[in-house]
């Protein structure tokens, strides 16, 4: 089953963190919101996510596209355009 979460809003009663950020990206610990809610809800067994955008949208599809980069030790070489 797909969770749907809609995260397309500005975030106007936050301001101060949202016009730097969309709202689902404002941080707590050290991670966005938006990770924490799909992690409760894959601890429950659910690992399809549709995600409605809107306000700053390329910044939460630069954080997921991005992800393993964000979260991995991860060195290339660019010689030989292999991962080591």
């Amino acid at each position: 089953m797909k969770v749907v979460i809609l995260a397309g809003g500005m975030g106007t009663r936050i301001s101060e963190e949202s016009h730097l950020k969309p709202k689902p990206m404002i941080e707590i610990g050290e991670r966005p919101i938006l990770w924490h809610i799909m992690k409760i809800y894959s601890y429950y067994g659910f690992d399809e996510f549709i995600i409605c955008l809107g306000y700053k949208s390329n910044v939460v599809k630069d954080y997921f596209a991005n992800y393993f980069m964000y979260e991995s030790d991860v060195t290339f070489n660019f010689k030989s355009g292999k991962e080591i």
